[in-house]
Order: structure tokens, then C-alpha cells, then sequence
């Protein structure tokens, strides 16, 4: 039978407690005795624990509690947590020289699974997740947990489903079972509703007191005018709840009393009794599942948190590669930029050497120079675009600025876009089924019809009335001497004890606590039965009502998976469709680039064999610009397509071969490898980098 070990033991300890308490009243102390100095120990002093310095994150299990062996206090203690690590990793420092950061896109890709914040804070949601799971293991509710998707990186917006941001730190979004605001204030679910749920975790309780009392009378039969009663209490109990719907509870009571009252036949007298008792649930919470619902669906949720934290990792590294982009296009545009305003320059000084010379107009500085003018202007526009660009990147990839070299480093981008020869061309359908079979969302959408699905059944259990089924036994045991105040039959006195009316064996003698306890199994006074309750509530309104509302609450989590896979295939098709658009664009600008550098060469000819001006050298040489801006801005819109694409599909992390378990460390042990990346031309070749893992 469940607990009787523990029966045995919480015996054992109390008879030996209260044997040397009776012992010790026995002795009638007059005062009590002083210990001497330095007879206890010195309580130690709580030593503050030192601050951890973590390169890396240390994933703990919060899921699982303090065992009570080999230390007994473990259970009773605070478990420290490390305070967050806001040092950026070492990998950062090694991207950075000559007060340059090298920056490729893999190297930026690596960085923020390493510092970036977003993810700093979703790695806490695992934990909480886990400890939900140790709340229900012990017979609690669960708090819920946080799926939302944290965006606070600027600069880096993400479209689709993952664009829904959490409302709080940690993305504390509304989770299952959990609450939010609705037309008439707070909005609950049914999540969780069922029978209710004793503590699987044992309770051990225990009451050790010492009363003396003074009772004043003013009755003839109390013996006395003033009597004293000392008491002594030791009772202790234990108590436990099971999966299957049953409670063990056992109690084992003690008290020892001495009066001075004549009329008491007894002095000392020590009453013992125990009650074991098991309860169990016949309709309303009987079985494993209505008792077990809380752990089903904390484990449901900590999956949950794994996927969320995977949309997470999606989410940012999307993030990050639209973040790099952008860099690449200012940085390339600023590029473009200053070559226009060379060729603008050096053409303002060919014509103020003309002029001097006699054979152009003035009017041809004059419009030169206002071509320098525009174009020290677009250079200035680009150059603090590439700026902020640079701010925004080392925002996202490290936890803090507070390095000046940091603070004040440029960002050169080391990769560039390598377009394929040719576009792949895979089946619209295919693409679907990719994403119906890996996007996020879509996972959390089906475990939460899991969890939804367990209650139902549980709310449906809680609609039958309470049927409980118990049985116990007892006994008690009476033990002491005669009292030496006692006035015992025949006597002068008025009033008198019977001692017929004493139990025999207190007439030759003393029963001591060992034969009081064993009173408690000979079966001298048992106390034993069996019994029912029945609580039948006779309209049951409350539970009709979360019954319907949890079967609405399925149906309508059915209705929004649906609604969610159809925006999945309209994602997946737009995404497909910008690729295809980006790529004509891609093309089209290339062509636009070739013809004005074309045009450029042959003005340029005309205007050395003397039948063309410099103005139209310069607005050549400015559609030309134009077109590679263009150009630059195109292929940063065709990447970023792609990448969209790959987060609609939700293949971006195996496409970039990126391990998710080097995320939730903040440790990159295999390197990505980002598709269609290739080293830039217009950067110089840098060594490679001591610090970065190559492994795939």
C-alpha cells in the first residue's frame, strides 16, 4: 500500500520524540536549565554567491526540483539563477581591426546567434517553460508560457505570421490557458478547468506544544479551588494525493497531562491515537487524466517553447540577412556615389581649364558646378545612410556599445549577392508543402489542439458529481499511573473514586508510553469503517458552461489552423512571386547599367572629336548613377526575396545551415553557410579570422 514505509518511519520518529519529552516532564523541573555559552554552533553566515562571468549560455533543467537527499534542506533553499552575461563574445572582438569590423555575412549571422538581445531573451522562455512543468508535477496550475516573438532590434522588420510581436518582455504574448483583454476586461480560457487537484507532492505536518493552566471554580465536585493542568501535545500527520484520483492521509496523536485535581484517577495520563484513512474518487476526478491534465499540457507547452524559440531563431537571422543587405546596398551606394563625384569633379576642373583656354562657354563651369553640388549632396545623404546602417548592424550583433572601439569601428560588409545563372524553377506546390510541414506556427497551432483536445475530455469528467469512496483505521491507547492527588473509595471524604470503575491495569501499576502504543494494534479500542460522499450539484450550470465553451474553444482553434495554413499558402506564393519579380528587376537594371556605361563611352568619343559638351558628358555620366543605384538596390531587394521565401517555406535555418541547439547555448559550434553569398570584389582581402569555427 502506498505511504507505509512512510508509516513506519514518522512512528518510529515520533514515539522516540515523545518518550524522551515525557521523560523530561517526568523529572519536574523547577526552571529551566540555562545551556552553557558556546553550547551551539555558530549559524553561518550566507556568503554572497559570486557573480558568474558565462562566455556562453549554460542551459539548466528547471523542470526537475532539489532532491532532499543527501542535503535534507535542498527543497527549502532558493536556487540561484546567473544574472544575465551582457559581455559580447569574443567573436565580435576578433572581426574587429585597424578600427574596421570585417563583417561577412556568415560572420553576422554567427554574431547573432551569439549576442543578439532578442534572442537573449527568448532563452528565457525554456526555462519558464520548465518551470510550469515542475508546478504541475507537484499538483499545481500552470502559469502558461510565453510563444511570442520578440522584435526589438531595430532597423530589421519581418513580414507574415512572425511579424506578430509579443506584448512584453521575453515576448509575453498571450499563451495556452492563459488570459488576455477582452470587450468586458479580463478573458480566461477553459484551459485547465477540471476536477480539482490535491498535491502530489507529501505534506508532513506536526504540532508540538506545553500548556500549564490554572482553573479558578466555584462547583463542590471540582476537588479544588484552584486547579493545574499541564499538557504536553505532539501530533503529527502525513499526507499525499496520486495520478489515479486517490489520497493516503495517516495522523498519529499524542498528549500527556498532569493535574492536581482529586477527582482525576490518573496523573500523569498519555493518550495515544492514529488514523490512516484512503480516499478515492469514483466519477469526478477518477483516473489518471483529469488528474494528470496540468503535466500533459505543461509538457505540450514546453514543446511549444522549443518551437517558438525556433520561430525566434527564424525570425532574427531574417532579421539579420535583411539588416546585412541594407548595409551592402549603403555601403555599395555610397560607393557609386563617390564615383560620380570624381568624374563630376575632375569634369568641373577640364572645363574651368577650357574656359581659361577660351574654346567653352562659362556657362559650362557653371552647370558643372552645379552637378558637383548635387552630388557632394547625394554622396552626403549616402554616407550617413551607411552610417546609420553601420549603427543599426553592431546594434544587432553585439549585447552592449560600451566599448568605444565598438562604438566608433565601421562596418565593411565582406560578402556580396552571387546570382544564379539560373533561376530554379520548383513546383508552387512543393513549396507549400515544405512550409505546411516546417513552419513554426503551424506546429504550435497543432499542439495547442493537443492541449485543447485534453481538456475537453477533462472539463467533460468534471460535469459527473463527486463520488468519493473512503475507508480508514484507527485505534488509541491510554496510558499514565494513579494519581498520587487522588481519593480513591472507601474514604471520609464527601467524594470519592471507584476504583472498580480504573482499568485494571493501572491498579498494579504504571503503563508507560511503549504499552500506550501498543494499545493502538492490539485491536483494545479500534476505530475502523467505511464510508461514501456524494456532492451532487442539482442544476450544474457552471459545468455546462465550460463544457460548451471548451468544444466552441476546439472548434475555433480547428477553424484558426485552417485560417492559418491558408495564409501559409498565400505567403509561400507571394514570396515566390517576389523572387520572380526581383530577379526581372535584377536583370532589367543590369541591361540599364550596361547601356548607360555604353552611352557614357560613346559621349564621351563625341566629345573628344569636339561635337558634343561636357553638360552632356555629365548627364551621362549621372544616368549612369542612377542606373547602378538602381542596380545596387535591386539585387538587396532580390536577396531579401529570397530570404523571405525561406522564411515562408521555413527552410531558413537548414538552407543556412544553422543548428538551433547552438542558439539556445549562444554558442556557435558550426559555422552557417548562407546560400547565394559570395566574397565582395570591392573590399580587400582580409586574413581569415583566427577566432571564427569553420565547421560544418
Amino acid at each position: 500500500m502506498p505511504g507505509l514505509t512512510a508509516i513506519r518511519r514518522m512512528f518510529c520518529v515520533s514515539a522516540l520524540t515523545f518518550t524522551f519529552w515525557n521523560a523530561g516532564l517526568a523529572q519536574q523541573a523547577a526552571s529551566p536549565q540555562t545551556e552553557p555559552p558556546g553550547a551551539l554552533p555558530a549559524a553561518p553566515q550566507a556568503a554572497t554567491p559570486p557573480r558568474p562571468h558565462l562566455e556562453h549560455y549554460t542551459p539548466q533543467d528547471y523542470s526537475k526540483a532539489a532532491k532532499p537527499f543527501p542535503s535534507l534542506l535542498a527543497p527549502y533553499k532558493a536556487r540561484h539563477v546567473p544574472e544575465p552575461n551582457l559581455t559580447n563574445t569574443a567573436r565580435l572582438e576578433q572581426l574587429l581591426r585597424d578600427g574596421k569590423i570585417y563583417l561577412s555575412m556568415d560572420d553576422a549571422v554567427a554574431l547573432a546567434l551569439e549576442n543578439n538581445l532578442d534572442l537573449v531573451l527568448a532563452r528565457y522562455n525554456l526555462n519558464i517553460a520548465d518551470t510550469d512543468l515542475l508546478r504541475a508535477r507537484a499538483g499545481s496550475n500552470i502559469l502558461g508560457v510565453n510563444t511570442g516573438v520578440v522584435q526589438n532590434t531595430p532597423g530589421g522588420g519581418v513580414g507574415g505570421l512572425s511579424g506578430t510581436v509579443g506584448s512584453g518582455s521575453g515576448g509575453t504574448s498571450v499563451a495556452a490557458g492563459g488570459a488576455g483583454s477582452g470587450t468586458s476586461g479580463l478573458v480566461s480560457s477553459t484551459l485547465g478547468i477540471g476536477a480539482p487537484i490535491p498535491s502530489f507532492d507529501p505534506v508532513l505536518t506536526g504540532t508540538l506544544q506545553m500548556d500549564r493552566a490554572y482553573n479558578l471554580s466555584s462547583s463542590a465536585l471540582s476537588g479544588r479551588a484552584v486547579t493545574n493542568n499541564n499538557t504536553g501535545t505532539a501530533d503529527v500527520s502525513y499526507q499525499q494525493a496520486f495520478h489515479t484520483g486517490t489520497n493516503f492521509s495517516v495522523g498519529f496523536n499524542n498528549t500527556h497531562v498532569t493535574t492536581n485535581n482529586p477527582l482525576s484517577a490518573l496523573s500523569p495520563t498519555i493518550n495515544s491515537g492514529f488514523q490512516l484513512r484512503v480516499t478515492q474518487e469514483l466519477l469526478q476526478g477518477f483516473g489518471v487524466l483529469p488528474n494528470t491534465r496540468f503535466i500533459r499540457i505543461a509538457k505540450n507547452n514546453r514543446e511549444i517553447s522549443d518551437v517558438a524559440f525556433r520561430l525566434q531563431v527564424i525570425t532574427t537571422i531574417d532579421q539579420i540577412e535583411n539588416l546585412y543587405w541594407n548595409l551592402v546596398y549603403a555601403f555599395e551606394n555610397v560607393r557609386v556615389q563617390q564615383e560620380a563625384l570624381t568624374f563630376a569633379q575632375k569634369t568641373l576642373s577640364d572645363n574651368e581649364k577650357a574656359v581659361q583656354f577660351g574654346t567653352l562657354p562659362p556657362i559650362q563651369v557653371v552647370s558643372a558646378r552645379s552637378v558637383v553640388a548635387s552630388n557632394q549632396q547625394a554622396l552626403t545623404v549616402a554616407q550617413t545612410n551607411l552610417q546609420l546602417q553601420e549603427l543599426l548592424m553592431k546594434n544587432a550583433l553585439s549585447r552592449n556599445l560600451e566599448d568605444p572601439n565598438l562604438a566608433g569601428a565601421e562596418v565593411i560588409p565582406t560578402s556580396t549577392i552571387q546570382l544564379p545563372a539560373h533561376e530554379a524553377i520548383i513546383p508552387t506546390q512543393d513549396l507549400i508543402n515544405d512550409a505546411l510541414q516546417h513552419r513554426a506556427e503551424l506546429a504550435e497551432s497543432r499542439i495547442d489542439l493537443t492541449n485543447r483536445d485534453i481538456n475537453i475530455k477533462t472539463v467533460r469528467n468534471a460535469m459527473l458529481p463527486s463520488l468519493g469512496l473512503y475507508g480508514y483505521y484507527g485505534g488509541s491507547g491510554l496510558g499514565g499511573s494513579l494519581s498520587p492527588n487522588a481519593t480513591f473509595c472507601p474514604s471520609s471524604s464527601g467524594i470519592c473514586i471507584n476504583q472498580n470503575r480504573i482499568p485494571s491495569q493501572f491498579l498494579n501499576g504504571s503503563v508507560g508510553y511503549g504499552g500506550t502504543l501498543s494499545q493502538l494494534i492490539d485491536s483494545t479500542a479500534v476505530d475502523k469503517g467505511v464510508g461514501v460522499t456524494l456532492n451532487i450539484p442539482l442544476l450544474n450550470r457552471t459545468a455546462q458552461a465550460n463544457q460548451i465553451r471548451a468544444e466552441l474553444e476546439f472548434r475555433q482553434a480547428q477553424v484558426r489552423l485552417q485560417q492559418l495554413q491558408n495564409q501559409v499558402r498565400i505567403e509561400v506564393r507571394n514570396a515566390q512571386f517576389d523572387v520572380q519579380q526581383n530577379r526581372a528587376s535584377v536583370d532589367a537594371a543590369q541591361a540599364a547599367v550596361t547601356l548607360a556605361r555604353q552611352t557614357l563611352d560613346a559621349e564621351q568619343k563625341k566629345l573628344e572629336a569636339g561635337v558634343s559638351n561636357p553638360t552632356a558628358v555629365l548627364q551621362m555620366q549621372s544616368s549612369l548613377t542612377s542606373t547602378e543605384s538602381t542596380l545596387v538596390s535591386a539585387m538587396a531587394a532580390y536577396e531579401k526575396a529570397r530570404v523571405e521565401l525561406d522564411r515562408a517555406t521555413g527552410l531558413l535555418l537548414e538552407n543556412s545551415g544553422i543548428v538551433v541547439e547552438d542558439a539556445q547555448r549562444g554558442e556557435v559550434t558550426h559555422m552557417p553557410k548562407v546560400p547565394f553569398v559570395a566574397p565582395s570584389s570591392n573590399v580587400p582581402v582580409q586574413s581569415p579570422n583566427p577566432g571564427t569555427n569553420q565547421q560544418q
